[in-house]
């Protein structure tokens, strides 16, 4: 196995963006499709990507995507929807129904391989509507994909340079006085995203990852209120963790489900309600090492602390 041409939906978002500069770097070819192209401008200059703008829930435009592709990637995935049993219509289109067109439509192109993102925890019992919802979209792939050969990857919380965990935790931490926290002892194995882009490149070439699903975690588990603390003292905004009673939790999470950009809902308490833990952190044969969460943030949330005094004095000064 060698695929030298890719399409990769959802590759302008967070994990997408650091597969696909991979794989630019290996010379593949790479189709990533957008709804909006200015999304994925920061893609647009490497020299073998091409975006696209397309709607990927469309069979039709799904199928065009498809055709002549050696491999498909699936990244698509949201945190928030509509509630409903056994999860809303929003996760059901992105995480159910979309994997399989998906798969659908790589096996009507003859698409010798396709991989797909799923979650640490991904049950059809699972206490959260992502959760459950991921499982049945795992199930959907496999039963639509026939002879494509599949692998799923099931990572535990991403952290980066550009995440929106840990940063988002050091941010909070500069304006607010303390964090009041829900589920702070939730058990979490955050994993490095360009181990996570690794995995994914190195499965392309390796025929013993096909028929696989595969757990992708960091080197060491922390509690949710560990992650907090380290976010707030690496940044130099250390602030008290306050750990919520779940009656609590649930009421702060529904109030901030009317935010236009929801911080947290009910259904991420619920997700945390499991360990997102993995006691085989990266597979043999996938041929990553996963690197820890200190030796990649704790230099990124200290090189805030010059930019942001900079900040400061330019904002005194009336700059």
């Amino acid at each position: 196995m060698n695929p030298r041409n890719l399409l990769v939906i959802g590759g302008s978002g967070f994990v997408g963006s650091a597969i696909v500069r991979r794989l630019a770097a290996q010379g593949r070819r790479v189709v990533v499709p957008t709804r909006r192209r200015e999304r994925a401008k920061h893609l647009i200059l490497l020299p073998t990507v091409d975006v696209v703008e397309a709607d990927v829930h469309d069979e039709a435009a799904l199928g065009a995507l498809a055709a002549g592709k050696d491999a498909v990637i699936n990244l698509v995935g949201i945190l928030h929807g509509d509630r409903g049993e056994p999860y809303g219509e929003q996760f059901r289109r992105a995480h159910v129904e979309l994997p399989r067109r998906i798969a659908t439509a790589a096996a009507a192109a003859g698409v010798a391989r396709l991989l797909h993102m799923s979650a640490l925890g991904a049950t059809a019992r699972a206490p959260s509507m992502y959760l459950r919802s991921k499982a049945a979209g795992e199930l959907a792939l496999r039963e639509a994909a026939g002879n494509v050969a599949w692998t799923i990857f099931r990572p535990s919380v991403i952290f980066g340079r550009d995440d929106r965990f840990i940063n988002l935790f050091a941010q909070m931490q500069r304006f607010l006085p303390l964090v009041a926290l829900g589920r702070a002892e939730a058990r979490l194995q955050p994993v490095h995203v360009e181990d996570v882009a690794a995995a994914f490149v190195h499965a392309l070439d390796r025929p013993a990852c096909a028929g696989r699903t595969y757990d992708l975690a960091g080197p060491r588990a922390y509690t949710l209120r560990e992650l907090v603390a380290f976010a707030g003292r690496e940044s130099g905004h250390p602030r008290p963790v306050i750990g919520l009673p779940d009656a609590l939790a649930y009421l702060q999470a529904f109030a901030m489900e009317f935010s236009p950009w929801p911080l947290l809902s009910r259904d991420n308490l619920d997700s945390l309600g499991v360990p997102s833990t993995s006691a085989e952190p990266f597979a043999p044969e996938l041929g990553v090492t996963p690197v820890s969460l200190e030796s990649v943030m704790a230099p990124l949330l200290a090189h805030r602390l010059p930019r942001e005094r900079y900040m400061q004095l330019r904002d005194r000064a009336g700059r």
